[in-house]
């Protein structure tokens, strides 16, 4: 049986469509709003638990469409930091009760948004391997917590100065590999139960539509009034989460 919630849908619907135009085309930090967004409707462990396998779908698309154009040096640095992340993650959601989930997601959530904020506009250098360890870990963490590794794992790319399509082909493979490995953790804490999955399996066709409009985007539309906007509603409902998780204790 699946979520017959309309409320859900009305979070879900555009969750996945923007996470799906993120890696298609606009970057994969775009998807940090899908979680919050999804958990105003739904606990954050479902709203991750049924995005995933709708994630690894659009990483199929993604893939198709860029593998060719990834830097797989760049990759192969990150990989161990990013599974590390994962693993640490894994073991943090099985023992997190739901008020505990709420304040990470929240406090994760307005956290990327004053990295956003400061960031803009200042010169960035690129940085070493201790650095390529760090923020690849912090994204595998919250690519797992909240399907919202993009932000961490963007403030190691950037300053390397990639081409474009590169650095969109990148973190589409990147990111591939971390979903894939992401469904471990997700199945040992029990995540893909029958509605979980159903309701995914009714979210997948909007999967492949998020990525060709991504990829139909990517020389056409500015990028920073998409994030603007993206940054906003993630404010919002960061916020909304973290006041629903003080307000249990």
């Amino acid at each position: 049986m699946f979520i017959t919630d309309p409320w859900f849908y009305l979070t879900a619907i555009p969750a996945v469509l923007v996470y799906g135009i993120g890696k298609g085309g606009l970057g994969g930090a775009l998807g940090i709003i899908a979680v919050p967004l999804m958990a105003l409707a739904v606990s954050p462990t479902q709203a991750a638990a049924i995005l995933l396998p709708t994630l690894c779908v659009m990483d199929v698309f993604a893939v198709r469409q860029h593998y060719k154009s990834a830097d797989y040096t760049v990759i192969k640095r990150m990989l161990p930091g990013s599974l590390l992340g994962i693993l640490f993650a894994g073991l943090f959601l099985s023992i997190t009760p739901e008020a505990g989930l709420k304040l990470l997601i929240g406090g994760l959530s307005l956290l990327f948004c004053i990295q956003y904020m400061l960031q803009r506009g200042t010169r960035q250098h690129p940085a070493g391997l201790v650095a390529a360890w760090w923020w690849s870990t912090l994204g595998g963490f919250s690519s797992t917590a909240i399907h919202a590794g993009g932000g961490p794992v963007s403030i190691y790319l950037l300053p390397l100065r990639l081409e474009k399509v590169t650095l969109v082909a990148t973190m589409a493979v990147l990111f591939a590999v971390i979903n894939l490995v992401k469904l471990i953790p997700y199945a040992m804490i029990g995540g893909f139960d029958t509605t979980n999955l159903m309701t995914a399996l009714l979210l997948t066709p909007l999967a492949p539509v998020g990525v060709y409009i991504g990829i139909w985007l990517l020389h056409r539309v500015s990028q920073d009034w998409v994030y603007r906007l993206c940054y906003l509603f993630l404010f919002i409902s960061g916020l909304k989460l973290s006041i629903d998780g003080v307000s249990v204790f």
